[in-house]
């Protein structure tokens, strides 16, 4: 029963175009969490303050791919607000206008993403790398969606190996599996694996669930169904969906904690991504 009424419920009161959205996020809400091949435990809140001491001794460098959307620039922000990294760098198709002393240590650089070897440079010299980058198929069709969310991120972590990168982060989603009927989860299972075999001394997999924020770009079938498992997460918190700024605080809370018993491939499903984020 549960499979079936929340899309009744929301189809009832949104407009036709938007189901394709509605499907999209109800087959991350009930694709199954698959076993992750490696957990990482979550630290106390004196354990990740030590860790957080221990790093920026490091005087470390990063770099941030889709920092223009939304779990993008809640994760340049948690950054920022955390000073953690002595160099940020966002590559992206276009420049973010970017002004005050709050970004003093970043820079930009601008990629043709189509034509991604030409700007190799932009991936040198960084210690981690941040992956956001995401389309949509209602956005890019189905063939744009396949080049933005697995060849494009592919060919980056290439780039960003080739160029010194040691831990790659990347954003996915629940349920990923190469082997799904659903093209988005399919999608991200294959770039999940192609990541993870480019052998980064650490590669960090997040798998959310319904992401949840406030987008600027108005689209109704995604807010409504936003409003829903808003509505949700009230009973059941850490099931269906995740704040993005949560999944930018976890993503950063990982990066500064050493991985456990040196694994090299880490994957946090919904509820540890809860667990993570929600330390400050």
């Amino acid at each position: 029963m549960l499979r079936t009424i929340p899309f009744q419920i929301l189809a009832s009161v949104t407009p036709a175009f938007s189901h394709g959205a509605l499907l999209g996020q109800l087959n991350i809400l009930f694709a199954p969490s698959l076993p992750p091949a490696s957990r990482m435990a979550i630290p106390t809140r004196e354990e990740l303050k030590t860790a957080r001491e221990n790093f920026q001794r490091g005087n470390a460098t990063c770099f941030i791919l889709g920092a223009s959307g939304e779990t993008g620039k809640e994760l340049l922000a948690e950054i920022l607000n955390q000073q953690l990294f002595s160099r940020v760098t966002l590559i992206g198709r276009r420049e973010l206008d970017l002004k005050g002393p709050l970004y003093t240590n970043v820079c930009q650089e601008a990629v043709d993403f189509e034509k991604l070897d030409d700007s190799a440079a932009a991936f040198r010299g960084h210690d981690v790398g941040f992956c956001c980058l995401g389309t949509t198929r209602a956005k890019a069709g189905a063939d744009g969606f396949v080049r933005v969310d697995r060849d494009y991120v592919e060919h980056a972590a290439k780039l960003a190996k080739a160029g010194g990168c040691r831990h790659f982060v990347l954003q996915s989603s629940k349920g990923a599996d190469s082997s799904s009927s659903f093209l988005y989860l399919r999608v991200k299972g294959e770039v999940e694996a192609r990541v993870q075999a480019l052998g980064f001394d650490r590669c960090s997999i997040f798998r959310p669930a319904v992401l949840l924020c406030d987008r600027r770009e108005f689209r109704p079938g995604e807010w409504i169904s936003r409003k829903f498992f808003g509505v949700v997460a009230l009973v059941s918190p850490t099931a269906m969906s995740v704040p993005t700024a949560t999944v930018a605080r976890a993503m950063v809370n990982n990066v500064v904690m050493p991985a456990k018993d040196g694994q090299k491939v880490e994957v946090l499903e919904n509820a540890a991504i809860h667990a993570l984020g929600g330390i400050k």
